[in-house]
Parts: structure tokens; C-alpha cells; sequence
């Protein structure tokens, strides 16, 4: 029982030490709109609670276990929303795969037909459309406005925010994702 305390004290020890490693080489990295990215010292816990898959399936953010999320908490009504989301698909399209993944969360009352016309207008198709119409995520988050972003590692803990929007498809933010990547690699 002792030796299996002192393993996972060890393995968080050196998981917070690996994350404050991440941290310092990510510093020189935060240029442009990247200069807004608060880089945690240590990562935060985030919620089980469910969000809408669909109409019928719930899914948790613990689906993407083994992957760095760039999860985008947004609206229809949210105009910096609209002009940020198409750079988010970009990200998606060009760094998307088994070591990432950008997730969308639409809050708050953003009914499925809404959802849908507002990607059709902006000419975004690869994102998903995922719903907290309760808000429940975004409170236990702590998200006050939109759009604000948040960097989850690949054991499902927030290492970074970001308020307000940005241009996520910009040469200083794909540096970052990429630099995340390559540190879990």
C-alpha cells in the first residue's frame, strides 16, 4: 500500500514538473494573439458533467483521453464567435488527428437548426457541434463570456485559457499546438 502511494506521488510529481517544463518552453511562443494564452502552473481539474452529442447522446470531455484539446466555448448570438470559428476549423483541418483535437461547445440555448445555419454561413463543416444547453460546463468551468478557449492535456486537465478570440489558424497559435504536441511525444 506504501510503495503504491509513493508511485503515484512520484508519477503526479513528475506529471507537474513536465507541465511547468511545457509552460516555460511555451513562453517564448506567445506572440500576436497568442500574447493572451494564460498558461497554468499547474493543470486544473475540469467537469464530468455531459455535454449533447446530438439530440440523443451524451458524451464527456473524458471521450478525448490521449489527445490535447482545444476546447471553444461559444454561441450563435456571439459575433467574435463567428469571426474566430472558421480559424478553428482550419487548426482542425490542418493539426487534427490521434494527438489532437478542437472541440466546439456551443452554451447555453443553441438549438440544433441555429447550430447548423450558423456553420453553413461561415463555411464551417468539420467541427463538431457539441451542446451545453444548461450551461452546467461553462459555470463549473468558470467561463464568464464568450468565446474563451481552454487547452486540456492529453490526461483531460486544463493547462491554458484563452478570453476573447483569436485567429487559431495563425502561425504563432499552430506553433504553440505544435509544441504542445511534440512535448507529449
Amino acid at each position: 500500500m506504501v510503495r503504491k502511494i509513493l508511485i503515484t506521488a512520484a508519477y503526479l510529481a513528475l506529471g507537474l514538473g513536465a507541465n511547468v517544463a511545457v509552460a516555460q518552453d511555451l513562453d517564448g511562443l506567445l506572440t500576436g494573439d497568442m500574447r493572451g494564452l494564460v498558461l497554468h502552473d499547474t493543470p486544473v481539474e475540469v467537469t464530468t458533467s455531459p455535454f449533447l452529442v446530438d439530440e440523443s447522446t451524451e458524451g464527456t470531455l473524458a471521450d478525448y483521453a490521449g489527445q490535447y484539446v482545444l476546447l471553444n466555448f461559444w454561441a450563435t448570438w456571439c459575433a467574435p464567435c463567428r469571426e474566430e470559428m472558421p480559424s478553428l476549423q482550419s487548426l482542425q483541418e490542418q493539426l487534427g488527428g490521434d494527438a489532437f483535437q478542437v472541440v466546439t461547445l456551443a452554451t447555453g440555448r443553441n438549438p440544433p437548426q441555429a447550430i447548423q445555419r450558423f456553420f453553413d454561413e461561415i463555411g464551417v463543416t468539420s467541427l463538431p457541434q457539441h451542446r451545453d444547453i444548461n450551461q452546467q460546463i461553462a459555470r463549473e468551468m468558470g467561463i464568464f463570456g464568450l468565446p474563451i478557449t481552454v487547452i486540456l492535456d492529453p490526461t483531460g486537465q486544463e493547462i491554458a485559457r484563452l478570453r476573447g478570440d483569436a485567429h487559431w489558424d495563425s502561425p504563432e497559435a499552430i506553433a504553440v499546438i505544435e509544441a504542445l504536441i511534440a512535448s507529449n511525444s
